[in-house]
């Protein structure tokens, strides 16, 4: 991969700027996020010293160093860019497909605010633009399907156009199992249900979806089993530990569905409860895809994959383990693959 060196100078303006939000000034440079990597990768440098820390503070006169990645000067105009800082954590790859844990607080693809800081960019750093496919659109190489930009967990990016259809045809046939672990709030009183409604943009709130019947509304169904239970406290409803298994792909389908039937998602910005306390502190939703099953579309082999719950996650659950009231037959057998204890 070529590089190129990008010397900046603090001038008054910038005087007392964090170093993160610095580099982002700086001409033909990534976003913030990006260049907190550079960061965090050692690339930088200032006054000839290793910057060990996005939020420290430049000042006045101070020489600041970043190796970043060169331009291609044979790439096709128009393409999205290459973010190969974006470190992605894969748990199976072949020449067609690609299974991924994705963290909380990446986007899937490029949004407003979101240009080249995405999962896409890293899919086409890590696998070149012309090697994912496009059915999806060309600022959305490889993506088969989304997670919300705080809901962590396993995904799929398809490596041609082939593929990319296969794999939507198995979400659209119901055949690929994805399945989540979500906290609510309350106290979920029967051990399994369904729930399907239709699903639409709200009409009071354009950011949010909303279950409804008019003719628009999109059909989603979600199945769920109780994994564990936790006792109500003097500021809490309680709370139940869900396994949700989704046979349509909504947006926001899990979050909107839990609404739905008052038991909202713990840490949800957009549809949960605001008390912070409540949330057990959490600022983002109690939500990550923790298992997938398929058959390859191209060699017909069974693909199963399980990811454990990231340390946000499972410090939330750690804080309430004394409240339990016990396992369910399937929390027992599901938690444990989970990173909790048997």
């Amino acid at each position: 991969m070529a590089t190129r060196v990008v010397n900046l100078l603090v001038d008054p303006a910038a005087d007392g700027m964090r170093l993160d939000a610095f580099l982002a000034t700086g001409p033909d440079m990534p976003s913030r996020s990006a260049c907190a990597r550079l960061v965090e990768t050692g690339a930088v440098t200032i006054n000839g010293t290793s910057a060990t820390s996005k939020s420290e503070k430049v000042l006045l006169g101070d020489r600041v160093s970043v190796i970043v990645e060169a331009p291609d000067p044979d790439a096709a105009p128009g393409l999205l860019a290459p973010n190969p800082y974006i470190p992605l954590d894969v748990r199976y790859e072949d020449a067609y497909l690609i299974v991924l844990s994705k963290q909380a607080g990446l986007v899937c693809h490029p949004s407003p605010g979101h240009v080249d800081d995405t999962l896409a960019n890293a899919l086409v750093a890590h696998c070149g633009y012309d090697h994912l496919g496009h059915l999806q659109g060309d600022d959305r190489p490889g993506i088969v399907h989304r997670l919300d930009m705080d809901t962590s967990g396993l995904m799929l990016a398809a490596k041609d156009d082939p593929t990319q259809k296969a794999l939507q045809d198995l979400i659209r046939l119901r055949v690929l199992d994805r399945r989540y672990v979500t906290l609510v709030q309350g106290y979920v009183a029967a051990d399994e249900g369904t729930i399907t409604t239709g699903i639409a943009r709200s009409t009071r709130d354009r950011l949010r979806m909303a279950v409804s019947d008019a003719p628009g509304a999109r059909e989603a169904i979600t199945t769920f089993r109780v994994l564990e239970r936790y006792e109500a406290g003097r500021r809490d409803d309680g709370y139940t530990l869900l396994e949700c298994h989704l046979y349509t792909g909504r947006t926001h389908q899990i979050r909107v569905h839990m609404r739905h039937i008052g038991h909202q998602v713990v840490g949800d910005p957009l549809y949960g409860r605001g008390d912070l306390r409540q949330n057990l502190g959490l600022q983002r939703q109690f939500l990550h895809s923790w298992h997938v099953a398929f058959d390859h579309p191209v060699t017909g082999e069974p693909i199963v994959l399980a990811d454990r719950l990231p340390e946000d996650l499972l410090d939330v659950l750690e804080s309430i383990q004394a409240t339990s009231m016990g396992r369910t037959t399937a929390g027992s057998e599901i938690c444990p693959q989970l990173g909790l204890p048997a």
